[in-house]
């Protein structure tokens, strides 16, 4: 059985200088693709929207899971790659992604993660990756 060394998200194209040009070293989303991480694998960034593929790669330093995705900047700062406003627009906008399955009255609030990197590097090339990488992420396996 193969070996989870790490995770894969992507982040938009746009959005990838916060991590190699302007030393963000915190990544955060709604934790998917998250119970099997520990500290010491890798985050590889799988740049979106254009030029797709993988851009870099990170070590996790810490995982940190909340409910409200703004406590990450009481406790991290300006080091998250989003921006407080962007972090609160991504929450707001989160309602309309949910399936028609999911009940109206009750929808599910699902936990976010914070991934605090360390040893960002950008990559030379952008890498085609053998498979495609969803928005939730996926594992990488040796």
């Amino acid at each position: 059985m193969s070996t989870i060394t790490g995770v894969t998200f992507p982040v938009p194209k746009h959005l990838m200088p916060r991590f190699f040009a302007e030393g963000k070293t915190v990544f955060i989303k709604p934790a998917t693709v998250f119970k099997e991480l520990r500290s010491g694998m890798k985050l590889v960034f799988y740049q979106s929207h254009e030029d797709t593929g993988y851009a870099g790669q990170a070590t996790i330093r810490r995982i940190v899971i909340e409910d409200d995705p703004l406590a990450f900047f009481e406790t991290f700062g300006d080091a998250i790659f989003l921006t407080k406003e962007e972090a609160k627009a991504y929450v707001e906008n989160q309602e309309r992604w949910q399936g028609v399955r999911v009940r109206k009255e009750a929808p599910r609030k699902r936990p976010w993660m914070a991934l605090e990197l360390e040893d960002v590097q950008k990559y030379d090339t952008v890498k085609k990756p053998e498979r495609f990488v969803p928005v939730g992420g996926k594992y990488l396996r040796e």
